[in-house]
């Protein structure tokens, strides 16, 4: 439901990053390479896939150095073959060596997740179901994490538990009822509303309050037909739990408006992407 972070968190996750790798120096690069070294790199992917997070290690190299002269080659969110190079680097060798870890691994992970959620997106492109993530993603990396997504197809779901209230089970149990959930949560706040059902019983007593969406917990396909006949469009539909490319499309085709995945953040393989660096 919202957009990335500030930029301002985006730096400030960045230095924690390098800070957590470099500590009080890259002792091996100090005692190798020579102050005045200067290289260039290129960065490469071993695999086909969806590019993601250059304006991230554009900003990784600027933060840790200035001098270093970083160059894009493909956008990001550009779906690229293997063996394409993505960008390049130039400058001061200490630094790009010190740097790349850092670089990369955004680069990786964020390129995995927009490849991921490309591949789910582009499974359903014919029943005009919206693919969603959540918040099941690294700690700390969350803006990155829902910013790939967003590159490779997918749209953000609540960025946090700030900006949309999400009725759940717990909450369910600890208040007594999908009703006095929803009344409570009106009385202090107009924020939107979404309400989690397993069960058809659940729906229909979840959409008589007219909540902003409601999401069909792990239902089977056969139900969330249902529901989807018996809402006929007056609130969006939301289906989650246990989706994977080969329920995808099942679960697209009932007719429901989103489809939110946990695996395209808590559980993605990183794209295979290489820094090769040479001397000038």
């Amino acid at each position: 439901m919202n957009d990335i972070s500030p930029l301002a968190d985006i730096k400030s996750a960045i230095t924690r990053a390098l800070h957590e790798d470099i500590g009080n120096g890259d002792f091996t690069t100090e005692y190798t390479i020579p102050v005045n070294s200067v290289l260039k790199g290129i960065f490469f992917v071993k695999k086909s896939g969806v590019i993601a997070g250059l304006d991230v290690i554009k900003q990784v190299f600027e933060l840790y150095d200035k001098r270093i002269i970083f160059t894009r080659h493909v956008a990001d969110g550009d779906i690229i073959k293997e063996k394409t190079v993505v960008a390049t680097v130039k400058g001061p060798g200490r630094s790009i060596l010190t740097s790349e870890r850092v670089a990369l691994n955004f680069l990786q992970r964020m390129s995995g997740i927009a490849t991921l959620t490309h591949t789910f997106v582009d499974a359903v492109k014919e029943t005009g179901a919206v693919i969603l993530d959540t918040r099941k993603t690294a700690p700390g990396l969350r803006v990155f994490d829902k910013w790939a997504v967003r590159l490779g197809g997918g749209r953000n779901h609540r960025f946090g538990l700030f900006d949309m209230a999400l009725v759940k089970d717990n909450h369910i149990a600890a208040c007594g009822s999908i009703h006095h959930a929803i009344q409570d949560i009106r009385k202090k706040t107009t924020l939107p509303i979404e309400v989690e059902v397993t069960t058809l019983k659940q729906l229909r007593e979840a959409a008589s309050l007219r909540p902003d969406r409601i999401m069909l917990d792990n239902m089977t396909v056969t139900n969330m037909q249902k529901a989807v006949q018996f809402i006929h469009g007056i609130i969006p539909l939301e289906a989650s739990g246990s989706v994977n490319l080969k329920t995808i499309v099942k679960i697209a085709k009932t007719g429901v408006n989103y489809i939110s995945i946990g695996a395209l953040t808590h559980s993605v393989k990183a794209l295979d992407i290489s820094l090769e660096i040479s001397t000038i």
